[in-house]
């Protein structure tokens, strides 16, 4: 993290992380490895997410890759300055209109269709 924060994210003031929930993941860690002070600063520039417990938060994230893909990227870029002109306005856009993922598969349902993964308790 130290090298991204102070390589190519040097310029920037704040840097979004998405994390899962592994207990070793937090600030707390730089604060192993680094002075008190160095550990701070470092973490003064992280905005951390941390994914859900549950849920499938990588299904989320092929969920936008697939619109990427279908919605900016459906056809040829010749430059890659263009292409990345054209991912930053449809990412914009994206995060302007803050697209929800609306899970339709719920607990019930999976009991059903998955009901060979849960046991069953028989009186």
């Amino acid at each position: 993290m130290k090298e991204l924060l102070d390589g190519p994210y040097a310029r920037v003031s704040k840097v979004v992380l998405v994390m899962d929930q592994l207990n070793t993941h937090s600030v707390a860690s730089f604060y192993q490895a680094f002075e008190p002070h160095e550990a701070r600063r470092l973490a003064e520039r992280l905005e951390i997410h941390h994914t859900p417990k549950h849920g499938s938060w990588l299904n989320m994230a092929e969920i936008e890759l697939s619109a990427l893909g279908r919605q900016c990227l459906d056809r040829r870029i010749p430059e890659k300055k263009m292409m990345q002109k054209q991912v930053r306005a449809w990412t914009r856009q994206r995060n302007k209109t803050a697209t929800h993922t609306n899970w339709r598969f719920t607990t019930k349902d999976a009991r059903i269709r998955l009901r060979k993964l849960y046991p069953s308790i028989e009186p």
